[in-house]
C-alpha cells in the first residue's frame, strides 16, 4: 500500500512541475520594454500644440527613442541627442506594428536622414542609407530602399500633421508605405488626406521629447540649401542631404506611457533584480531538464516500490464480498 501512495505523490510532484513550466513560458510572451511605464512628466520638450487629440498621450501605447548625432552648422561641433516619440497604437494599429516591428529588428541603427527640408519635415528610415567609408558616400538605393514589405494607407480622424508628427513616407502608390518615415518640423497639414486628392499621408506618433534636436536637423546645411540659415532658404529644396552626417545611433523601445503611474518602477525594478533572478531565468531550460530528470527518477523508484509490494488481496474475512455489476437505472 505504501508504494501506492509513493506513485500518487510522485505523480502529483510531476503534475505540478509541468504545470509551473507552461507559466513560465507564457510570461515570455510579452517584450520586456512593455513592462516599464515612462512618466509623461519628465517630458519637457515637445513641439507646439494644436487643439488635437495628440496633444494627449495615453496609457499603454509604446514609447521609443532615437539617438542623434549631427552637425547644426557649419564650422559647429558634433551634438549627441534623443528624440523621444509616442506611437498611437489605437488609431493606427498597422502603422504602429510596423514601426514596432522595424525597430526591434535594428534595421534603423547606424542609419542616417537622408531628407531634410527646413520648415517641412526631417526623413530617414531607409536601410540602404549607410555611409560606406566615408560619408556621404553610400548605397545608390539610398532615398529608395526599404524593407520590401509595404502596409496599407492607415488614417484614422484622430491623427493629422501636427508639429513634431512622425509620418510614412511613400510613393505615388497609396499602399506603398516600407520602413521609411518623417518627422515634421512644423505643422505640415497638407500632407493631410483631406487637403489632398492622391489620398494624403499617414501620420502614427507625434515626438513628446526632444523637438529642439528635430528643429536643429531640420535647418541643418544640405546639398540644396548649404548655409543652413533660417532666413535664407532655398525656394527649390525639395529633396536636401545633409552635407555633414546627421546620424541615427539607435532607436530603441524603452517602455510604454504611463500617465496613470500603474507601471512605473516594476520594470526598473526587475532591472535591479537582474543580477542573481536574471541568471535563475537565463538557466531556466537547464533547471527544467534537472527537475524534469530528478521527477522521472523519483517516478522509476516509486514504480520498483509498488511492484515489489504484495499485490491487494481480500482479507478472509470478506469472502461473501459481492463483486457482481450493478446496473443503475437512469
Amino acid at each position: 500500500m505504501k508504494g501506492r501512495f509513493a506513485v500518487l505523490l510522485v505523480l502529483n510532484l510531476v503534475l505540478m512541475s509541468t504545470g509551473g513550466i507552461g507559466l513560465a513560458s507564457a510570461n515570455e510572451d510579452q517584450p520586456a520594454w512593455r513592462s516599464i511605464g515612462i512618466d509623461p512628466s519628465l517630458w519637457t520638450d515637445g513641439p507646439v500644440e494644436e487643439d488635437t487629440p495628440m496633444n494627449e498621450t495615453y496609457q499603454g501605447n509604446a514609447i521609443f527613442q532615437i539617438k542623434v548625432s549631427y552637425v547644426p552648422s557649419l564650422g559647429s561641433s558634433r551634438i549627441n541627442g534623443a528624440i523621444t516619440l509616442e506611437l498611437f497604437e489605437q488609431w493606427a494599429p498597422i502603422t504602429t506594428a510596423n514601426m514596432v516591428k522595424n525597430i526591434e529588428s535594428g534595421i534603423y541603427n547606424g542609419i542616417f536622414f537622408h531628407r531634410v527640408i527646413d520648415d517641412f519635415v526631417t526623413q530617414a528610415g531607409d536601410p540602404t542609407c549607410k555611409k560606406l567609408a566615408v560619408y556621404p558616400l553610400t548605397s545608390v538605393e539610398c532615398g529608395s530602399g526599404g524593407t520590401g514589405t509595404t502596409i496599407p494607407l492607415e488614417h484614422d480622424e484622430n491623427l493629422s500633421h501636427v508639429d513634431g508628427a512622425i509620418g510614412m513616407a511613400r510613393s505615388q502608390e497609396e499602399d506603398s508605405a516600407d520602413s521609411q518615415w518623417y518627422i515634421a518640423e512644423t505643422e505640415a497639414h497638407g500632407l493631410d488626406p483631406e487637403n489632398r486628392d492622391d489620398g494624403g499621408y499617414a501620420t502614427f506618433g507625434i515626438v513628446r521629447d526632444g523637438m529642439s534636436h528635430v528643429r536643429a536637423i531640420a535647418t541643418v546645411p544640405t546639398s540644396d540649401d548649404p548655409t543652413g540659415e533660417e532666413d535664407i532658404q532655398n525656394p527649390a529644396s525639395s529633396a536636401g542631404r545633409p552635407i555633414n552626417e546627421v546620424l541615427i545611433i539607435t532607436i530603441d523601445l524603452i517602455g510604454v506611457s504611463d500617465p496613470d503611474g500603474s507601471l512605473r518602477g516594476i520594470g526598473q525594478e526587475t532591472s535591479e533584480e537582474s543580477g542573481f533572478f536574471a541568471s535563475l531565468l537565463g538557466s531556466s531550460s537547464t533547471i527544467a531538464s534537472f527537475s524534469f530528470g530528478t521527477v522521472l527518477l523519483l517516478v522509476v523508484i516509486g514504480l520498483f516500490i509498488a511492484r515489489t509490494e504484495q499485490p491487494l488481496q481480500l482479507e478472509p474475512s470478506d469472502s461473501n464480498l459481492s463483486l457482481d455489476a450493478v446496473l443503475v437505472d437512469d
